[in-house]
């Protein structure tokens, strides 16, 4: 591995906008960690890209596992040394059309154990190898759906079709991403949200009617974007989906 290449970890890298966001680091000179809950997916996927030219190695890694996420940050440290730049990507819908009255407590644990507890579980393993960069970034994956002034503007929508669970943990990743951004901001480390937009991913497409009219070269613009930020850039924002400049609401 070249001393000199920054070094970047996507979650949930092996598919949809993930998978976007490893190429396009990749394509930018990055050594990218694609990580994944399945190996034989992820192996399949960091090959793929690989064959492609790009520095890109499979790590797995499920966000719900505390000891899968700590195995990944020590190959990462054994293999690279630090971190440069953590994309916090992978999540899951976990109520598709059913109505916010039929959602169950059960429902909104299993959407906040992946959207909020995975992220912190995270972000908590590889601080330390981010305190190494010179330049350390972490992009959260949010959505408009987790903007609480967004919501308070569909109130007829959400009464039938509102995504409880989702549009809660996106709203507590918000939360997260502003007081990490404050902790954080002392060791250097730039902690930012992205809305993708409505990208027809498998997190969409399970819905009964498939939802997105962006595609994942789209979604992962601002990612991106974010993901590349020079060591004077913002943190604490929440940006998207159309571009860098474009500031979604809290």
């Amino acid at each position: 591995m070249h001393k000199n290449k920054e070094i970047a970890l996507v979650t949930g890298g092996n598919k949809g906008i993930g998978h976007e966001i490893v190429r396009q680091l990749g394509i930018l000179g990055f050594t990218v960690y694609l990580a994944a809950r399945s190996s034989v997916l992820g192996e399949s996927a960091a090959q793929a890209l690989a064959a492609d030219g790009l520095d890109v190695r499979f790590v797995q890694l499920d966000v719900t596992e505390v000891d899968s996420v700590e195995a990944a940050a020590k190959q990462v440290e054994a293999e690279a040394g630090r971190l440069d730049v953590l994309v916090n990507n992978a999540g899951i819908v976990a109520e598709w059309d059913t109505a916010v009255p039929d959602i169950t407590a059960a429902q909104v644990r299993e959407a906040f154990e992946v959207n909020v507890f995975g992220v912190v579980t995270v972000t908590h393993a590889f601080v330390p190898l981010l305190r190494r960069s010179s330049n350390a970034r972490i992009v959260n994956m949010s959505s408009g759906l987790g903007s609480v002034n967004q919501l308070s503007e569909l109130d007829g929508l959400l009464a039938t079709q509102g995504l409880l669970a989702y549009s809660s943990s996106k709203a507590a990743l918000n939360a997260l991403t502003l007081v990490y951004a404050s902790a954080l901001r002392a060791d250097g480390i730039k902690v930012n949200a992205a809305t993708p937009g409505l990208v027809p991913t498998d997190l969409n497409t399970r819905a009964a009617v498939p939802r997105g009219d962006r595609t994942t070269a789209d979604g992962a613009l601002v990612p991106v974007a974010l993901a590349t930020l020079p060591a004077e850039g913002p943190t604490g924002v929440f940006r998207g989906p159309g571009s860098l400049d474009e500031v979604a609401p809290w």
